[in-house]
């Protein structure tokens, strides 16, 4: 009996001492997303894109230095923070538990945002890539976070509700090819894509490349409708709501489609298709490498080393997507100019949420909306670390970059979907 005892206690100690000691080393990793002590933002993305691949949860810390990230403490993770020279910090239950507490206080503009799922991505990007860059693709595979690339094929084939995330690669969804006939007419890169246009509108029974391109639009509205996030730079942003809006008249010129542009075109807009544009006005001009005065560029003066916007600061607590969105180490952005560079504000609607602009050009920069169940984001420009990106120009080494917040921003819309949904606070 005196032996059962002594069992029964050295049972309960041992337990104890397990339970106590199991406390005692738990831990988390902590990456810190501030100016001061993070060298590799970029990679910082893909490594809590890793975690949730491998089943772990991950916590956006927004609005705490620079927007941190914490996650359970598992010697892969530690691992491969080292691999990709990702700054982090391992630190107690009780250290985190400080930091969760501090942002918790109703006087500190941050929450906590549980990201659970990694979300599958797909880029919408033609087989043949002209000869400029992507920004979504560079960044994407320098964080190393995998993504797929899909074109018209998959999407009129219905692939996109496989996805919850899609971004659309520099694209001219009117039907023009991108409006460079102008300067580009001669080239065989611009005479190819022509061609290859063609035999895609051929392919799936339309008569006009335009006809394909509403098609395609139209399985995107379709699929931000159901649930999805969109995401979109440069001339895919505009065109995208320049092709809806003229679903049911002609707005392409000889140069383009064979035949003149419908007489009363600009009149037959329907702007209520549109994601984010109103009462813009057409460039019916083939020569003139602009869709539309959606576009700021031809407006504004603004020096390239004066040119920078502003992000907005939201409240975490009660806005948490558009403080997701704009999670950064500055504020300040360094402007970058693109076919599309901004978006005139005289031409949004009021539906949209301006996050990023400058004041001075009464331009917008960084736009976000609801559509359905779903949402969608526009970036104004081509690429962040190159401010005026031209044709035949060698892609951007973001390796040089690895703090770039203009690049940041693309990431942030990336792990947007991840996140458990909380409900709207009144």
């Amino acid at each position: 009996m005196q032996f059962r005892f002594q069992h029964i206690k050295l049972f309960a100690l041992t337990t104890l001492f397990l339970c106590a000691g199991f406390s005692a080393f738990a831990a988390k990793i902590f990456i810190p997303m501030d100016a001061e002590t993070q060298t590799n933002h970029l990679k910082a993305y893909g490594i809590a894109y890793a975690a949730l691949k491998q089943g772990v949860e991950v916590d956006w810390l927004l609005n705490y230095k620079g927007g941190s990230f914490g996650m359970d403490e598992t010697e892969s993770m530690e691992r491969l923070c080292k691999l990709r020279g990702v700054d982090y910090q391992v630190m107690s239950d009780a250290q985190y538990g400080g930091i969760l507490n501090e942002i918790a206080n109703p006087d500190f503009n941050g929450d906590v945002i549980k990201l659970e799922k990694a979300p599958k991505i797909a880029v919408y990007t033609p087989p043949n890539k002209l000869p400029w860059d992507d920004a979504v693709t560079m960044v994407l595979t320098y964080a190393e976070i995998p993504y797929d690339k899909i074109y018209d094929d998959e999407v009129l084939d219905n692939k996109l509700a496989t996805y919850d995330w899609l971004h659309l690669h520099h694209e001219d969804f009117t039907g023009q090819y991108g409006k460079f006939w102008g300067a580009y007419r001669g080239t065989a890169w611009y005479q190819e894509d022509v061609r290859t246009q063609e035999a895609m509108a051929a392919k799936h029974g339309y008569k006009k490349v335009s006809q394909l391109k509403l098609a395609v639009a139209k399985k995107i509205q379709g699929f931000v409708a159901g649930g999805g996030y969109l995401f979109a730079m440069c001339s895919a942003t505009d065109s995208y709501d320049i092709a809806v809006a003229a679903q049911n008249t002609d707005i392409c010129d000889v140069p383009f489609d064979g035949d003149p542009i419908a007489p009363n075109a600009q009149q037959m807009l329907d702007y209520t298709q549109c994601f984010a544009f109103k009462d813009f006005k057409l460039s019916e001009n083939p020569y003139e490498y602009e869709f539309s005065n959606i576009d700021n560029t031809n407006f504004r003066r603004v020096p390239m080393e004066s040119d920078y916007f502003s992000l907005f600061t939201f409240s975490a607590k009660f806005d948490p997507v558009p403080t997701m969105l704009c999670q950064d180490h500055t504020t300040t952005i360094k402007g970058f100019m693109g076919q599309t560079t901004s978006f005139r504000k005289e031409v949004l609607k009021t539906s949209v949420l301006v996050m990023g602009d400058n004041k001075a050009a009464n331009e917008a920069r960084y736009i976000h909306g609801e559509y359905g169940k779903g949402t969608w984001t526009f970036y104004g420009g081509h690429d962040p670390e190159d401010y005026q990106h031209a044709i035949g120009d060698p892609p951007t080494d973001l390796s040089l970059h690895p703090t770039s917040p203009g690049y940041r921003l693309i990431l942030n819309n990336v792990l947007f979907p991840a996140a458990k949904k909380k409900p709207r606070k009144t």
